[in-house]
């Protein structure tokens, strides 16, 4: 199926327009014509293999929204207009015990297919959402309900879920205190859920200037961490901390803030290895991380985002300010997160 997008071809090299081709739709499989892409931070790490992993011709984006063009014949979830999304992931072994637990992301064979930059089971290179179609197997196609804001709603398929999950699998809720480091793209969603669970939660933040934001967000308390002996107040008084932040940073601080069984999820991917000091988790404190969600838990998280009225703070872009976009990502200068606008795409 011809296709058109935007495309790196190398690491170091800007992305143009790209003609590609997405599979031509099977009996299990849905069409969509893409209206929304989300820019995530990972697209750029990827894009400029940062992380060792590239492959090329790239067509990012893994927080896809868009309008059902057409269903194969055994599709049964799916109907043509239909507004339909696809996160990170299109396929995997589907056979294993963490496939069959709905929990895909951590496909015990490594088959995860994933939106891009990844080789399907045919061996084809796929391709994201910086383009104007996609083809996936309905089982990884997720329905973005009505209310939502479809635009801002596509964040939600990688931000969302990589902080709603842990958030989730750790029980934040009432009785629980939870701290948020970060306000970004991951760290605005985690405040926003965690609240919305009705945990005490507070927001941790270098940025003075994002003290009003997180408390407009959600946040109970907001600690600025440039300020001396920020930590030692609040030592051992939190149950979890999701930290949202990919820059290297300190962890050892926010362990010294855990209560006895205390966890530290990181869901940020810093570039270098993270040092964990040993006194800092002797009291039985757990440091872990988390991935996105199974397909199940993102069709319950966008529920969950129906219900409680929660989308991503977005700025929309277009294709032709791609680059300024990036740039922006990169210095953290969005609030607080890019969707580009399909419209903008021209072949």
């Amino acid at each position: 199926m011809k296709s058109f997008g935007y495309a790196a071809h190398s690491a170091t090299t800007p992305l143009v327009p790209f003609d590609y081709e997405h599979r031509e739709p099977g009996p299990k499989d849905v069409h969509i014509a893409i209206d929304f892409c989300g820019i995530c931070h990972s697209d750029i790490h990827q894009a400029r293999n940062e992380w060792g992993n590239a492959m090329y011709p790239m067509v990012p984006g893994h927080e896809i929204v868009g309008t059902v063009k057409a269903v194969g014949a055994g599709v049964t979830k799916f109907k043509v207009g239909d507004t339909a999304a696809i996160g990170c992931m299109v396929d995997s072994c589907r056979i294993c015990p963490s496939c069959k637990d709905g929990e895909e992301q951590y496909c015990d064979n490594q088959a995860t297919v994933f939106t891009y930059n990844s080789k399907d089971k045919q061996g084809n290179l796929t391709f994201g959402g910086y383009g104007d179609n996609i083809v996936a197997d309905e089982s990884f196609v997720l329905k973005v309900p009505s209310n939502l804001d479809p635009a801002a709603a596509a964040p939600l398929l990688c931000a969302g879920i990589t902080t709603y999950s842990p958030l989730k699998h750790w029980a934040a809720g009432p009785g629980k205190k939870v701290g948020v480091v970060g306000l970004g793209g991951l760290g605005h969603m985690a405040l926003k859920f965690s609240h919305a669970f009705g945990a005490h939660t507070v927001q941790f933040t270098t940025s003075a200037n994002k003290v009003e934001d997180a408390k407009k967000l959600g946040a109970d308390e907001v600690i600025l961490t440039k300020e001396a002996g920020w930590a030692a107040k609040h030592a051992g008084t939190f149950d979890l901390i999701i930290d949202c932040v990919s820059a290297d940073h300190d962890v050892n601080s926010y362990l010294s803030l855990l209560k006895r069984n205390g966890v530290l999820c990181t869901v940020g991917v810093p570039e270098d290895p993270i040092k964990i000091a040993a006194f800092s988790i002797l009291g039985r404190r757990t440091f872990t991380g988390s991935m996105i969600g199974g397909i199940a838990e993102t069709q319950e998280m966008l529920d969950f985002c129906s219900q409680h009225n929660i989308v991503s703070d977005i700025e929309m872009t277009t294709y032709a300010k791609l680059d300024e976009a990036w740039d922006r990502v990169v210095k953290g200068d969005v609030k607080y997160r890019f969707v580009l606008d399909a419209k903008t795409l021209k072949a």
